[in-house]
């Protein structure tokens, strides 16, 4: 067995570096669970027209509708068991604002039918992208999403380009500073930027079954369809 990343990467989990290796190694089989703390040096977002939608989809912690500096981050990594039996994993981020925190949820999966990792946005599950994994230098990890899907009721639709938001997103390991750097951007192939973030934190790894699945962490509803 492995994690749901390990085999979305294939071959190319071995290139990564041995930090990251361990960070996208948590799962079931393994047992460990990942909770990362650090700062985020800049959390931004698009200009002024998009500040609607995302302030829309900060409703169901889908994007982040602020923009900061320094921000204090959490992440949280946690495997479990959905509703439908399937090995999900979270990534729960919370960026502590002056004003209160916010919240960027999502839950992944591994599809073999679409042999990528899909990544249900929000607390409801009412997107879902495809997310290509690969090396890149120096042992990093790229992120790359592809199509975006919406599902509500009897709904199920394939998001146009026009308006998606195209994620991408590189996590490498400073050996230096024993930190973990992020950088996240979500764009628009009209519109330009949407989001993003960048920062560095820490990771500590816990027991999974020790830790469990604390409230409000999975989402409201989940969704069958990938």
């Amino acid at each position: 067995m492995t994690s749901i990343f390990q085999r979305a990467l294939g071959t190319d989990f071995g290139r990564l570096h041995p930090q990251i290796r361990r960070r996208f190694s948590v799962g079931l089989d393994s047992g460990e669970a990942c909770v990362g703390r650090g700062t985020m040096d800049r959390v931004w977002h698009g200009r002024g027209f998009v500040k609607p939608f995302l302030t829309l989809g900060g409703t169901r912690n889908i994007l982040v509708p602020r923009a900061g500096q320094d921000v204090p981050f959490t992440i949280e990594n946690v495997p479990y068991l959905d509703s439908y039996g399937r090995e999900t994993v979270t990534f729960v981020r919370t960026f502590a604002f002056p004003d209160g925190d916010r919240r960027f949820d999502a839950t992944m999966i591994y599809s073999p039918a679409r042999r990528c990792v899909v990544d249900y946005l929000g607390t409801h599950q009412h997107l879902a992208s495809d997310l290509h994994f690969a090396a890149g230098p120096g042992g990093s990890l790229v992120i790359r999403s592809g199509e975006h899907r919406f599902r509500e009721g009897p709904v199920d639709a394939r998001v146009p380009g026009l308006v998606a938001g195209d994620a991408t997103v590189r996590e490498s390991y400073d050996d230096a500073t024993e930190r973990f750097r992020i950088e996240v951007s979500v764009a628009n192939r009209r519109f330009g930027p949407l989001f993003g973030y960048t920062g560095c934190f820490t990771a500590d790894f816990v027991d999974a079954g020790g830790l469990g699945i604390r409230d409000g962490l999975r989402p409201v509803r989940e969704e069958a369809r990938v």
